[in-house]
C-alpha cells in the first residue's frame, strides 16, 4: 500500500492524539469518529515507534491486519507510550521531546527455507522485515532494525535472541515470513 502525504499526516495526527488523550490518566482514550480518508478504514497492520532523542522509548504493533488501519495506529500508539513492557509509562514531561514513527506493514509472505543459511541467501538487508516462529513463540524485526544490525547473520541471530532462543537455534519446524514497511514520522 502506498499512503498519500495526507493519509500519512492523518495517521501521525491520530497517533499523537491517542497519546495526548491518554497522558492525564494513562488509560486508553476511546477513538471517536471515522478517519478523514476512507482508505484508512481498510484492514492494516502497523508499528508505532517512540523515541526521545536517539533513544527508543516504546515500540508496539501488529503483525497481522485484524482491524482498520486507523484503529491499529490509534491502539499501537497508546501501547507504545503506556504498555511497552520494556519501559515505564510515558510521562507528560517526556512527551514534548518524543518523536513518533509509524511503520505500515505489507502482508507477510511465507518464505520457504529449510535452514538459516537458506534464509541468509534470500534476505534483502534494509528492505525485509522478518518474522520467525516455531510452536507458539514468534518474533519480528522491522526493516528499520537493519540500521543497527546491517549484517544478515547478526540480524537473524539477534531476532532469535529476542524470541528467547539461542543464537544458533534452527528447529525443523521453523517458519519464516518476510514483509516490507512504509515508514514515516
Amino acid at each position: 500500500m502506498s499512503l498519500s502525504p495526507a493519509q500519512r499526516a492523518e495517521l501521525l495526527s491520530l497517533a499523537r492524539t491517542s497519546i495526548e488523550a491518554s497522558l492525564p490518566t494513562g488509560e486508553r482514550a476511546p477513538y471517536d469518529g471515522p478517519p478523514l480518508h476512507a482508505g484508512l478504514t481498510r484492514l492494516g497492520s502497523s508499528f508505532v515507534t517512540l523515541r526521545v532523542g536517539d533513544d527508543l522509548r516504546g515500540c508496539c504493533g501488529s503483525i497481522e491486519a485484524t482491524r482498520p488501519l486507523h484503529l491499529d495506529v490509534w491502539n499501537n500508539a497508546y501501547a507504545s507510550a503506556f504498555a511497552d513492557p520494556r519501559f515505564p509509562a510515558l510521562t507528560p514531561a517526556e512527551w514534548s521531546d518524543t518523536g513518533i514513527e509509524i511503520s505500515v506493514l505489507s502482508e507477510p509472505e511465507r518464505c520457504e527455507v529449510r535452514s538459516e543459511a537458506e534464509l541468509l541467501e534470500v534476505l534483502r538487508p534494509g528492505i525485509d522485515g522478518v518474522i520467525l516462529q516455531t510452536g507458539a513463540r514468534r518474533s519480528t524485526f522491522l526493516p528499520a532494525v537493519w540500521e543497527q544490525l546491517p549484517s544478515p547473520r547478526d540480524f537473524i541471530r539477534h531476532l532469535k535472541l529476542k524470541a528467547g532462543w539461542p543464537a544458533d537455534f534452527w528447529p525443523p519446524d521453523m517458519q519464516v515470513w518476510l514483509y516490507t514497511t512504509e515508514s514515516f514520522g
